[in-house]
């Protein structure tokens, strides 16, 4: 058989399996639609400074506090993005690499000890959670999918931000200011939103209201990272790293 032939054999293979993909996909995102979270408000009281009175949980009994991109400071957003997914607003649907390097990591240990997740894929596990296993694995980068088939990467931002646990009833980012510092998000400092970006990891294990030890180690991790890629001058992240974790009275 000429190399022609089987170059033309190995093409028409290659066209038949990337249909039959496409074929199922499409058969799959028909039978197991994309469910999406409702914002349901929790309600706050502020007094005529600013300053948090009292908060009360929603209808779903969680402190939640919907907002939208532009109601978050800059730094949280630079924040999260240099240490959960600096590609995301480049990437499609799922990091490769780091998804390979998961999964060599997986292998190695006969474990899943390694997301090697996007923020898409994150955003997928809060919308449909999945138990850490290979299938876990394959049905959160599915879901994943979906998000990027119907949404934008700032409507998939926004429900990480609306809906991520920050451990308890808390649930997003406006309820973890509102809480932890009493503040809106507007307001965040860099060392604030460095923090904040941080405490999703393991929320009940970085609580800075019970181990701000922690919490300071934490979040001077994702300021190395914020060094590392140049986004903030190495004069603040100094600054901040000299900064105990201080939180609100309330």
């Amino acid at each position: 058989m000429s190399v022609k032939r089987i170059m033309h054999k190995i093409c028409r293979k290659g066209i038949l399996s990337c249909f039959c993909i496409c074929v199922g996909l499409f058969i799959a995102d028909k039978i197991y639609p994309l469910p999406l979270p409702n914002d349901s408000s929790a309600r706050i009281v502020l007094a005529e400074d600013g300053t948090l009175l009292c908060h009360f949980i929603n209808q779903k009994r969680v402190w939640c506090y919907p907002v939208i991109i532009q109601q978050v400071s800059p730094y949280y957003i630079q924040a999260l993005l240099a240490y959960e997914d600096r590609w995301f607003y480049h990437h499609p649907r799922i990091n490769f690499f780091a998804l390979v390097r998961a999964l060599g990591q997986d292998i190695y240990n006969r474990q899943i000890v390694s997301g090697g997740s996007t923020l898409s894929m994150q955003v997928a596990c809060i919308v449909d959670p999945c138990s850490h296993t290979y299938f876990g694995k394959i049905r959160q980068i599915f879901r994943a999918m979906q998000l990027e088939w119907y949404l934008n990467k700032d409507q998939i931002l926004t429900i990480y931000l609306n809906h991520v646990s920050y451990g308890g009833i808390k649930e997003g980012i406006a309820a973890a200011s509102w809480t932890y510092l009493g503040k809106s998000l507007d307001q965040l400092t860099k060392g604030e939103a460095a923090l904040l970006a941080v405490l999703p990891q393991a929320p009940s294990r970085l609580r800075p209201d019970r181990y701000p030890e922690r919490a300071k180690e934490a979040r001077d991790k994702v300021l190395d990272r914020l060094t590392e890629f140049k986004v903030w001058s190495t004069k603040d992240i100094q600054d901040i790293k000299e900064e105990n974790v201080l939180l609100s009275k309330h």
